[in-house]
C-alpha cells in the first residue's frame, strides 16, 4: 500500500526546502518574464508563515515536502464591493509529484481557510504563456478576471 500525501501548514522550520522551492518557481517561470532579475525572490516566506493573515500550506510525502501554496488576505481597492480578498501564490510541486491533484488538495485548503476568516473572493496571478498553470487553475473553478498587458520602449 503506497504511503499517502499529508498536508499540513509550513513552520519556519520548513524555510530551507521553501527557499529551494521558490528558486526552483523562479527558474521554472523566467522563461515567461524576460524582466525578471537574476538571483531574485518573489516572496516573503517568514510573514507568509507566521502571520494571522496568510496560510502557507506544505504537502508532504515520508516527511519530505513536496509541494507548497500560500493565500494572504488583501485589502480591496476602495471602489470594491468586497474590502478583502485572499491571494494564493507559491503554487509548486517536485517535478515528480506533478499531476497526482496535489495543487488541487492545496488550493481546497486555502479556500476553507479563507472562508474560516470570512474572505469569499479568491484571487492569483499566472503568465499567460504557462498554459499549464492556466489549466490547472482554470479546472479548479478560476477564471480571467483581468488582462495586465506591457510593452518594452
Amino acid at each position: 500500500m503506497m504511503d499517502p500525501i499529508t498536508y499540513r501548514s509550513a513552520t519556519l522550520e520548513d524555510l530551507p526546502t521553501l527557499l529551494d522551492f521558490e528558486q526552483d518557481l523562479i527558474a521554472f517561470e523566467r522563461p515567461f518574464d524576460s524582466n525578471l532579475k537574476d538571483n531574485c525572490t518573489y516572496y516573503d516566506l517568514d510573514y507568509l508563515i507566521t502571520s494571522n493573515n496568510a496560510k502557507t500550506i506544505v504537502a508532504c510525502f515520508k516527511n519530505e515536502i513536496i509541494a507548497s501554496g500560500y493565500s494572504k488576505i488583501i485589502e480591496s481597492k476602495s471602489y470594491h464591493k468586497n474590502t478583502n480578498y485572499s491571494y494564493m501564490g507559491f503554487m509548486y510541486v517536485k517535478p515528480e509529484y506533478r499531476g497526482q491533484g496535489i495543487i488541487q488538495n492545496i488550493i481546497a485548503k486555502l479556500k476553507k481557510w479563507s472562508i474560516s476568516k470570512n474572505i469569499f473572493e479568491v484571487r492569483l496571478e499566472v503568465y499567460s504563456d504557462n498554459a499549464s498553470a492556466l489549466k490547472a487553475y482554470k479546472n479548479n473553478g478560476f477564471k480571467k478576471h483581468m488582462i495586465e498587458m506591457k510593452m518594452y520602449l
